[in-house]
Parts: structure tokens; sequence; C-alpha cells
């Protein structure tokens, strides 16, 4: 047995963990509980470059933690651009993508986000959803997940099990994210600013940069998130 490389295989991976563990507080606990596209790709090469320093011993333990330094700072940076610009997270993040609307699949974005319709019946089960007929509304996030707003007749307990009248379903619209004004969002109501900043004050809110989040929902009205 090579003690030398035995010596070299416990410093490296000693440390290694330490860098690892300093660079996932550093970088935010997302890259765990939210594995979208970029996330992934940032814990894929943090794990490569300590892999590669266990199994090359030309490869300086200083080289692996300049790396593991550089890359957390990198993903650092971007982390705080995305938290500042609401425009760039489209682009690292990923965008939600409506697939199922009003019931029916929005075939267009099945092929926009290369889906066949087997996938999402799939999708659905592990949802405990057997048949598309159920779902009002599914949303396909960045993460690569199905969320699901069943429609009124099957929410738990159903509806139709309790004699109820129906009722139809809405799906709640953001209308404020960060402080800013989703201008898109607003004109798909048919509002514009002056009637958002008419609703706001009805709030008691006066100025639209004091709003951290929100939301229109038919029959429900506007539901604010004020900065705490």
């Amino acid at each position: 047995m090579d003690l030398s490389k035995l010596l070299h295989l416990s410093t490296t991976l000693t440390f290694g963990l330490l860098a690892l563990l300093l660079s996932t507080s550093i970088i935010g606990k997302i890259q765990l509980g939210q594995a979208t596209p970029f996330h992934f790709i940032s814990a894929l090469v943090l794990g490569e470059l300590l892999g590669n320093a266990v199994y090359d011993k030309e490869v300086a333990l200083l080289y692996i933690l300049f790396s593991i330094a550089l890359w957390t700072a990198l993903m650092y940076i971007i982390e705080i651009t995305t938290q500042k610009l609401r425009r760039t997270r489209g682009f690292f993040e990923g965008k939600p993508s409506i697939i199922i609307q009003n019931g029916n699949i929005n075939f267009q974005e099945l092929k926009k986000n290369k889906l066949d319709l087997n996938e999402i019946l799939r999708m659905l089960r592990e949802k405990d959803i057997f048949s598309v007929r159920q779902v009002e509304y599914g949303i396909l996030e960045s993460s690569g997940t199905i969320s699901v707003l069943k429609k009124w007749a099957h929410e738990n307990p159903t509806n139709q099990d309790l004699n109820l009248a129906p009722k139809p379903v809405y799906l709640p619209i953001s209308l404020i994210a960060d402080g800013e004004v989703l201008t898109d969002n607003l004109k798909t109501l048919g509002y514009d600013e002056k009637w958002l900043a008419n609703e706001l004050r009805i709030k008691g809110v006066n100025n639209i940069k004091e709003v951290f989040y929100a939301d229109w929902k038919q029959e429900e009205g506007l539901h604010v998130v004020i900065y705490s």
C-alpha cells in the first residue's frame, strides 16, 4: 500500500469537502432544492473538479481549490445578478410554460419544450392524476416538474361528492414581482398601470416599489405582499 497516495487522497478529500461545503453555503441551498439546468451544470462542474483532484495525482490541490473558488465566485455573481435584474432570470433559470390551459393541452408548448404526450401523462400520474380531464391548468416549471391546478369538480374531497353547485376555476396572474410591473400580464387582463395603481391604493399601498409580489384572481381580486 502506497502511503503517499493515501496521504494525497486524504488531504484532497478533506480540503475538497471543506471547499465544496463553503461553496454551497455561499451560492445557496437552491442548487440542492431546485435543479434547474443552470444549477445542475454548476453542481456537475463542482463535483468534476473535486473528482479530478482525487484521481489525478499530478493536479495540485492548490489549483483545484483555486478552481472551486473561482467557479463559486462566478456562480455567486450570477445569483446576485438574477436577484437584481429580473430580465436575466429567464436566461439563467428558464421560464415556466403553461402546457395545459382551460383543460386543453397546448401542443405548441409541448413541442417547444420537446415533450410528448406520454411524458406529460407520466408527470400527471406522479401527481395522482390519471386523466387530463381532471386538469384545468398544468404548468411546466423550469426545474422540469409540473404544477397542477385541478378542475373544480376534482378537488379533494371532490365537490361533486358534496353536491355543490359548479364554479369556474381561475388561474392567478402575477402583476408585480420584485417591485416591477409585469406589463404583459397586465395587458392580458385588459388593464393598465393606472388601474393597478388605483387597486393598490385601495389596499393602502401608494407606491408600486413597496410591493414585493402581487397577483390577480377572478372573483378574489388583487392579493398584495409588501416588502417587510
